[in-house]
């Protein structure tokens, strides 16, 4: 009599065993990452909207129209609006050459991009007064042409860049090399130049991952509080950005106007997040296509 040979097991039926958890663990985990949103993230942003609202709404408006505060908001959004279009071209063109082609100095230009992730906003603003103070190389030619880089809106601009340029450019690398250069190779050799290639082939195949990294971008160029600082020279109503108000007006014991305009940059941070679950709702399967993420 042969033998029963053993049965061979379904590979699929091993895996899933393998790598399904007990209904308790994925509870657990389930509810540890909850509790720790909860307690890290959710709890201090009602707690913003709280106090900004603890007198009212008529002191909660009441905030926004202060000389002082719409400064801040407007320079904010100027900063901003220099800030991200400067990044989003030197993220498409580092992207570009990084995924691209194959040169000298390749792996040193990718972590200098990685550069403002790994040192303080504090010391990249003390950076900028190195280069620009008066005692400086640069500081007393550009004072002899009547520009003013530290105390004004230049070395703010420079500071927000310094700080947000990674976003654009990390967002496009890993994109840009999974797709390859075979549809530039071929638009090249249809008779397409160079901007006929990028215009058409190239941008339509990452606009999702530079939309993302424009909205991330932004986010952090309005935030941005340790770098703006220690350029600005915090002069109310002139070079005060809104988390420097924000500071001032918590400093003053102002704690509706504070966390009122606290509240503000909060809800940018929020409809930053909003933007991007619907564009991921509405454009779910071309952004799974592009690899976004």
């Amino acid at each position: 009599m042969a033998l029963d040979q053993p049965r061979t097991k379904d590979p699929t039926a091993i895996a899933r065993h393998a790598t399904t958890e007990r209904r308790t663990a994925r509870y657990l985990l389930t509810g540890t990452a909850l509790v720790f949103l909860g307690l890290f993230l959710l709890l201090p942003l009602v707690s913003v909207f709280v106090e900004a609202f603890r007198k009212g709404p008529a002191a909660y408006f009441a905030a926004f129209p202060e000389p002082d505060a719409l400064a801040a908001i407007r320079l904010t959004l100027l900063v901003a609006a220099i800030a991200v279009p400067l990044n989003v071209i030197f993220g498409v063109v580092a992207a570009w050459a990084i995924a691209k082609f194959e040169f000298k100095g390749k792996a040193f230009l990718t972590t200098l991009i990685d550069l403002p992730f790994s040192v303080s906003p504090v010391i990249s603003g003390l950076v900028y007064v190195l280069l620009f103070s008066s005692h400086s190389l640069l500081g007393p030619w550009f004072k002899s042409h009547g520009i003013e880089v530290l105390f004004a809106v230049p070395g703010i601009v420079l500071a927000t860049v310094f700080v947000t340029f990674p976003f654009v450019a990390r967002e496009l690398i890993p994109l840009m090399q999974e797709q390859g250069t075979t549809d530039e190779e071929a638009a090249l050799s249809l008779g397409a130049n160079g901007w006929q290639t990028f215009w058409h082939v190239t941008l339509p195949n990452i606009k999702w991952g530079l939309l993302y990294g424009v909205l991330l971008c932004n986010a952090r160029a309005m935030g941005e509080f340790g770098a703006v600082s220690v350029v600005s020279g915090h002069i109310r109503g002139l070079t005060n950005t809104m988390p420097l108000h924000v500071e001032i007006l918590y400093n003053e014991y102002n704690f509706v106007a504070a966390f009122a305009v606290a509240s503000l940059l909060a809800l940018l941070a929020l409809v930053t997040l909003v933007l991007k679950s619907l564009l991921e709702l509405r454009y779910g399967t071309e952004l799974r296509a592009a690899g976004g993420h």
